[in-house]
């Protein structure tokens, strides 16, 4: 305690004295004296650039010396890390290039004659990645999830969890395991229902990072089936809109042998209902038979002979993928700029959660917002650039019970120079 008071008031002195230029400080201020700051992205994922800014409040204030502080987490002390002058109106900027910024920390600046800003604290969310060893399967049939949390957090909790609510915001967990050595981890799990099921890996946080979640990964798990009454599908998952062909074969009681000329029918039960007969068709000689559906919303099929004696087929998923459109408000911005996303989901997702995604230097993409689709089923997502280069975004919304999820074919975003101060959110 003692040794901290006297770090303090050297601080003190020296600004009272000319500029400050202390290598460490131990105290974080508070508030500002006569001078602002700001951080922009504030979270960012981690890796991704950092601008700084703000404005000198002085009667003088055009080419000050600025000193930019910083304490990166778990460390107590700030650390000098830059210094820059201010123009003829005070302000200021600070940039921290990608790959730098990749915990959680905190900034202040310093200026002449004992003035300080008040202290930022910069959110950083870890990267988290998922991948799996297949993306479809039979009921039981155990499905091998593997990924990475970046920066090295190994020996630490990742959970695998599924989204199963109408409006994409019921996350649970059903598996967890820890990072090895590098950081890297894998679990395994299995359903019992078929369906396809919506899963992330989730990274809860500590003290270097705040949480962090994967992209999805989506399954489709199917019933086994009934090698007497079979049922299959043209395609397991289909876009909005769209059609599948839903057939199979029916062989007499206890044989191998196709039951000809015998009338089936098929019954749907989509989510939240019961089931229901939607068609009717005859078996052909070879026992087959085929409908033609063009459903909504994820739906669950059977089929059953329609007369006595009853048998019927095993459960058969089939899901519905969303479509998402995106157009972005401008292909060109600036360190510090922003640009806004928008467009619409079909069909109509009012109200459910929608995400802004970027792609990083990783390979995956990961979140940088969030919003919740409005009436008409639109929506629209701003993000703000940190560093210059490409950027690509696409917007995401998660699958559920209603229906599969998809993603926005992406936007490139071509980021160059420092917006000015003037042009940027006020400091304070």
């Amino acid at each position: 305690m003692l040794r901290t008071r006297f770090a303090v008031l050297a601080a003190v002195c020296c600004g009272l004295t000319g500029l400050v230029a202390p290598l460490a400080a131990s105290a974080a201020p508070h508030h500002n004296k006569g001078l602002t700051i700001a951080a922009a992205p504030n979270p960012i994922l981690a890796g991704e650039g950092v601008l700084i800014y703000g404005q000198l409040k002085d009667s003088s204030p055009g080419g000050q010396t600025i000193l930019l502080y910083h304490r990166v987490n778990p460390r107590e002390r700030f650390t000098l890390i830059g210094r820059t002058t201010t123009d003829s109106q005070g302000n200021y900027e600070f940039t921290r290039e990608e790959g730098i910024v990749m915990t959680n920390r905190s900034w202040f600046v310093r200026g002449p004659s004992g003035t300080h800003s008040r202290t930022v604290h910069e959110r950083v969310a870890a990267l988290v990645t998922l991948n799996s060893n297949r993306t479809s399967a039979v009921t039981r049939q155990r499905i091998v999830f593997r990924g990475h949390v970046t920066p090295d957090h190994r020996f630490q909790r990742v959970l695998l969890q599924q989204q199963d609510a109408a409006g994409g915001n019921g996350w649970h967990t059903v598996a967890t395991t820890y990072t090895g050595r590098g950081s890297q981890y894998a679990l395994a799990h299995a359903w019992r229902r078929p369906g396809t099921y919506t899963l992330r890996a989730y990274f809860p946080g500590d003290r270097r990072n705040v949480a962090g979640q994967s992209d999805d990964v989506t399954v489709t798990i199917q019933q086994r089936e009934n090698p007497s009454f079979t049922l299959t599908t043209s395609a397991p998952v289909i876009t909005y809109g769209s059609s599948a062909k839903l057939s199979g074969v029916l062989d007499k009681a206890g044989t191998s042998t196709p039951e000809s000329s015998t009338e089936v029918t098929l019954y749907a039960k989509a989510y939240g209902g019961r089931f229901v007969a939607v068609g009717t068709t005859p078996t052909g000689n070879d026992g087959s038979y085929a409908f033609t559906v063009t459903p909504a919303h994820n739906t669950i099929y059977q089929v059953r002979t329609t007369l006595a004696p009853h048998r019927h087929t095993a459960l058969l998923f089939e899901g519905v993928q969303d479509v998402v459109t995106a157009n972005a408000s401008d292909t060109t911005s600036t360190v510090g700029g922003s640009v806004t996303v928008s467009g619409a989901v079909s069909p109509d997702k009012t109200g459910h959660l929608i995400y802004l995604q970027r792609l990083g230097d990783d390979g995956s993409w990961h979140e940088v917002a969030r919003s919740v689709v409005g009436s008409g089923s639109t929506y629209s997502l701003t993000y703000t650039f940190g560093q210059p280069g490409t950027v690509q975004l696409r917007v995401r919304i998660y699958g559920g019970p209603v229906n599969v999820g998809a993603a926005s074919p992406p936007v490139t975003v071509t980021v160059s120079g420092t917006s000015p101060v003037s042009s940027l959110p006020p400091a304070s």
